[in-house]
Formats: C-alpha cells, structure tokens, sequence
C-alpha cells in the first residue's frame, strides 16, 4: 500500500503542491535539439557499426567426438532381467551423442576464408558456417596456431561480404569498442563499451610463447563470442574476441588485429608458423622481492630464471640469475619486452645479449633455435636414496647425498657434479621455494659442490638470514632458488 501511495505521489505534478500558480522554468525546444542531435547521431553511428560490420560475421557450429565413457546406462542396470530370462533385453551400450559447440568469426576474404579462435574449432569432426542473410556452408579447417589461438576456416562460396581490418596498435584507452557474435548460442548479438586497457601480458602461457598484448575491453563478451569481431566506431576490425577462463567478470580480451592479420595471413598462403626460440624462462627484475635482493648494481633489466633442457641458450655461457639489459643492443627492461625483441629475429639468428652477472656486464651470443610445439617434459623417476643415510638439513627441510654412478645412469646426469636431493619436507624453506626430488645442487654461494662434504662445507659459510643462492640443475634444466631463514 506504502509503494502504492509512493507511485501515486510521483505522478502528481509538484505544481499541485506549489502555494501559488507560479510557472516553472522550461528549456526552450530550440536549445534543446542540439542534444537531441547529438544523441541522435551517436544512436545512428552505433547502428551503422551493426550493420556495417554483421554481414562479415559468421556463426561457427562446431561438432566434436564424445570422449566420455562408453559403458552402460542406468537405464541397463534398472531393466535388465534375470541372468537366466532369456527373453530379458540385454544390457545396451550408451551411444554418446557428439558434443556440440558454437563460436564465432569473420570472414577475411570474398573466396570464404575466414578468422576464428583455434580453441573454437579444435578437434572438430564437422564445421558448419552459417551467415548472416541465412546461408549455411560446411567448413574446413585451413590453418591452426594454437600458440595465438588462431585458426583459418575456409568455405567454397565466393562474392561474400569482408571486413575492413583496422590498425590496432593506434587503439586509445576510452574510445568507444563493439563486440559482435553468438553468446549462448543467441546469433549476432551486439554488445558496446570502450577499450579499457592494452598491453595486457602474462593471461595465458602456451608452450614457452604468450601473446605480449591483449586488448582489455568492458564489451561484453561470452562463450560464443570467441572468434568474433572487435570494433571501433568506424566499423574496422580491431580485435579478435577471445574468451580467457576466469578471467571474463566484467573484462573482456581481443587479440591484436595486427597479430591476427600476420598470423591469418600464413595460415591462408599455407605457411607453418616459426618462431625465434632461446629457451629461457625469465621474470622482470623487480617482480620478485627475493630475487632483487641478490642483484645488486643494476636497475632494470630481466632476470633469467631457468635454462630449459636441449634448449639454444642451454648451449651458451648464459646462467641463472644473469640480467639481460639488452639485446643486440636495444634495451629491454621487461620480459615482455625481451620477448618482443626475440621474436623479430630469425631461427639460426645470432643476437648478442648484454648480460650483467655479478657486477659485471659481458655480451654473451646465442643462436636462436625453433620454438617446438610442445616443450619436452622431464622424467617422473623418483631419485632411490643410497642405501647410506642422507645428509639432512632440518632449518631448510631437504635432504641430500652423493650422487652415485647407478643413479647418475638411471637419471641420465652424464657426467653432473653436485649433491643429489632425495626429499623435501612439506611447507619447508626449501619446499616453498619449489626445490623438488632429484634436483641436483651444483653450486652454493657460488662455491661449486661435488659432494656432500662440500655441500656442507659451504652451508656452514653461508648466512641463512641475508639468504642461501643455490644452483640446480633440474633434468637438464637450469635454474636457481634462494634459500632463506624466516
């Protein structure tokens, strides 16, 4: 009743409780169409973008094996008759249905090629393309780079309408962005809202390569979106839509145009997708605390972290913990930045690195190699302790011994120097500082370890407090943590 008599009020002019007939002020109507001009041709620029830009974009209905479980149904066990009834219905294998999914994409070129997500049409059985003014075509894939998912889809048509693929390294943070696509399988929805960021690093990490730049957007975009355009107020093609798992509450992601185009172009002209590669795993000086604490001397520059296994820069004077501050002289002050550099070169191509180690700067050269598709795994074999006890050291929580020539044969060390580690106690220093089984120590301080006397050796010297620099080498890989007394 209250709610009632409150939206009574409400739609009784206030001049009624005015206590004389005074006129209120009103706006002019001619000062008021400037605005309602204004308001007008924003309403219509939006619209045009829809319908510039919609007839260039696709619906991709994707079907896919059914890898689940091929067993019986409940239904077999509820009907199925006694074990000597030889008229009861046998139990009946579940037939799985394909799995169905949808995305979106855009097409390129008027002979039907068209940009899409990988991830929109990985391992898919059937492809069909469906078109705005109601076509319906089976697709094939042309090209896939699962690295930037990134995927061509071609169909036999021709005379198709293309976008206009615009520049998206002059995108500016504000400017107005549209989103088009299939979220939740409801075909050419249309979302607006601004660029709200770019340069977005570190999302995901496939394989040793993640894609240096993101563009941020507040458009919406969901499952379905993946594929489709991202545009500006011109109706240019400035990103790929991209759906990043938790990582879509209020924030959308676009691959670059830029990136798209490069990467869609080779994929159209059937090129396969190299890549420069060093093989190192690296971090921006000043991201971690605990490492800026054992790099003294210099302000920027990016930390090496880890030297893969049968990796180019496994076969150069790097190490862990040197400091890249340029490459082939153009200073990098980020990983992202490094990554950058590298990529332009080519596979064979040696850049000189400038390195600062120990208050010392040298150029050190590394031939690129390959980024391979998948970046080879170390062996699960547990390291079998001697027979001999191992040396403990409680205040870390890990446990070494000598290395034996049986167990150097069986973990295929070669001819490694050091301590072996047989155990890592659970939410220990060393346990929190990712030390695993079978790492081997090969330096402490700097003071090379061939055995545990050694080892022991240079523990006794070191200050726990100020924090303990071990060199490991990890099945062939190369890194260093930090040990350090709470």
């Amino acid at each position: 009743m209250r709610a009632f008599i409150f939206a009574l009020a409400l739609a009784i002019p206030l001049s009624a409780f005015a206590q004389s007939p005074t006129p209120s002020p009103t706006i002019p109507p001619a000062a008021a169409e400037p605005g309602k001009d204004v308001v007008h041709q924003l309403n219509n620029a939006f619209a045009h973008v829809f319908e510039l830009v919609a007839p260039s974009v696709v619906v991709i209905e994707v079907s896919k094996k059914n890898e689940g479980n091929d067993g019986f149904s409940l239904d077999d066990l509820f009907f199925q008759g006694q074990p000597d009834d030889k008229d009861s219905p046998r139990p009946r294998r579940r037939n799985l249905e394909p799995i169905q999914s949808e995305g979106s994409g855009f097409i390129v070129r008027p002979d039907g090629y068209i940009f899409t997500n990988y991830h929109v049409v990985e391992d898919a059985d059937q492809i069909t393309v469906k078109l705005k003014d109601g076509r319906e075509f089976q697709g094939k894939v042309a090209g896939t780079d699962d690295k930037t998912d990134i995927a061509v889809v071609k169909i036999d048509a021709t005379n198709l309408p293309v976008v206009q693929l615009g520049d998206s390294d002059a995108v500016r943070v504000g400017q107005f962005a549209f989103a088009i696509g299939a979220p939740f399988k409801l075909d050419y929805t249309f979302t607006y809202g601004v660029i709200s960021g770019k340069g977005r690093t570190k999302l995901i990490s496939n394989g040793g390569y993640s894609i240096p730049e993101y563009i941020q957007t507040d458009a919406s975009i969901n499952p379905g979106n993946s594929g489709g355009p991202l545009c500006d107020i011109d109706g240019k093609v400035i990103g790929m839509n991209t759906l990043i798992n938790g990582l879509n509450r209020g924030l959308g992601f676009a691959i670059p145009s830029n990136l798209a185009k490069e990467i869609g172009d080779q994929l159209v002209s059937g090129k396969k997708i190299l890549r420069p590669w060093l093989g190192i795993q690296i971090q921006t000086l000043g991201d971690d605390p605990a490492t800026r604490e054992l790099v003294k001397g210099v302000d920027k520059g990016v930390v090496v972290s880890t030297i893969m296994a049968d990796a180019p820069a496994n076969k150069s004077d790097l190490r862990p913990l040197d400091v890249i501050t340029k490459v082939d002289g153009t200073p990098v002050t980020t990983d992202t930045q490094l990554q950058h550099e590298i990529l332009k070169k080519k596979i064979g191509q040696t850049v000189k690195l400038t390195v600062w180690r120990k208050g010392q700067q040298m150029e050190i050269p590394v031939a690129t190699g390959e980024l391979p598709g998948e970046v080879s795994q170390a062996s699960n074999q547990s390291a079998r302790p001697n027979p001999a006890a191992p040396e403990s050291t409680g205040k870390f929580g890990l446990q070494v011994q000598d290395i034996t020539p049986e167990m150097a044969d069986r973990l295929h060390l070669g001819e490694a120097r050091g301590v072996i580690v047989t155990d890592v106690a659970e939410n220990s220093i060393a346990g929190t500082q990712g030390i695993e089984r079978e790492d081997v120590i090969t330096e402490v301080d700097g003071k090379p370890v061939n055995d545990v006397k050694s080892f022991r050796d240079a523990l006794s010297k070191s200050d726990p407090k100020r924090g303990v620099l071990l060199y490991l080498d990890r099945k062939g890989s190369k890194t260093f943590a930090v040990l350090k007394a709470m």
